[in-house]
């Protein structure tokens, strides 16, 4: 592998982390009605396991207000039981039609679970970020034993500094997403 696939290679997974990361924070709840709360929830429809979002239009016409309009009203019952099976603790209420859920407020003992949570899933994008790194750092030392395309010993220090500044880069990146986060839960 040449230097720049190497590279490449790394910022890819290392970005693949932080898109993770973003997907895996928007679903959790912060005490305002948002509509990535629900959008994976999981609904058994007709005996498969199928995303919330491919089954009913969502909206949150208020601050503290989620609805949810199925595209077939016999799958109410179905979304219903899914809401309640996820481990969000919601409690949709029906009319036949349509499904509100309304977003209590989080207490500070919720407030604090669900920050620990965030920088749990901070750490974990870290883990990946340094998994890519340590992976990168394999192949740059193994071009360097085969001497591929000029991979001399200074090329290959080069290449792993480069690496390191880029697990910095995304770390700090993991960091702020982990604050934005946690500030927003923390709002009241």
């Amino acid at each position: 592998m040449d230097a720049d696939t190497i590279n490449l290679t790394c910022d890819d997974a290392m970005s693949k982390a932080i898109d993770y990361l973003k997907h895996e924070l928007r679903g959790l709840r912060t005490g305002r009605a948002s509509t990535a709360l629900v959008e994976y929830v999981k609904v058994d429809y007709y005996g498969s396991p199928t995303d919330l979002k491919g089954l009913a239009a969502i909206s949150t016409p208020e601050p503290a207000l989620i609805v949810i309009k199925p595209f077939d009203p016999t799958s109410v019952g179905a979304i219903t039981k899914g809401i309640q099976a996820s481990d969000l603790g919601l409690n949709p209420q029906s009319d036949g039609k349509t499904i509100r859920i309304t977003i209590p407020p989080l207490s500070g003992d919720r407030r604090k679970q669900l920050i620990s949570k965030v920088k749990e899933m901070g750490e974990s994008a870290k883990v990946s970020v340094r998994n890519a790194r340590r992976d990168a750092n394999k192949h740059v030392d193994q071009a360097e034993k085969a001497h591929e395309e000029g991979m001399t010993e200074d090329a290959a220090k080069d290449l792993k500094e480069e690496i390191l500044d880029m697990t910095h880069d995304y770390e700090k990146k993991i960091d702020e997403l982990v604050k934005v986060k946690s500030d927003e839960i923390n709002e009241v």
